[in-house]
């Protein structure tokens, strides 16, 4: 049996805080755009946030428990052929583990909570 790991979605706050709202989280633009919801797993989310959100503030870590998808999530080939998580599907707010900010240290760096992986 694999275990799926908690899954990780660096999104900003105000997105995060309007999807909660609304009830459902479709996913930021770059979802959109591609049509799945981009996730990084605890070995990867660290340099997601270095080469996508680099000096950007006012952003949340979500963690999600990825045991609560089927088939709509699927690991795929991306960056440097590591196989990342994308979630084919609308993201319900019953899978998310936790929220937390993601602030920057002085050198610009996000400083991140422990990660489960």
């Amino acid at each position: 049996m694999t275990l799926t790991p908690t899954l990780y979605k660096i999104v900003t706050e105000t997105l995060w805080q309007e999807t909660k709202a609304a009830g459902i989280f479709r996913g930021a633009g770059i979802d959109l755009q591609d049509g799945y919801i981009h996730f990084s797993t605890a070995a990867q989310v660290k340099q997601t946030a270095a080469l996508y959100f680099a000096g950007q503030t006012g952003l949340l870590l979500v963690a999600v428990d990825g045991s609560k998808f089927g088939e709509e999530l699927v690991f795929e080939p991306s960056r440097g052929g590591d196989l990342f998580p994308h979630l084919y599907a609308d993201l319900p707010f019953s899978a998310v583990l936790w929220e937390k900010p993601l602030p920057l240290d002085a050198a610009g760096q996000h400083i991140f909570p422990d990660l489960q992986p």
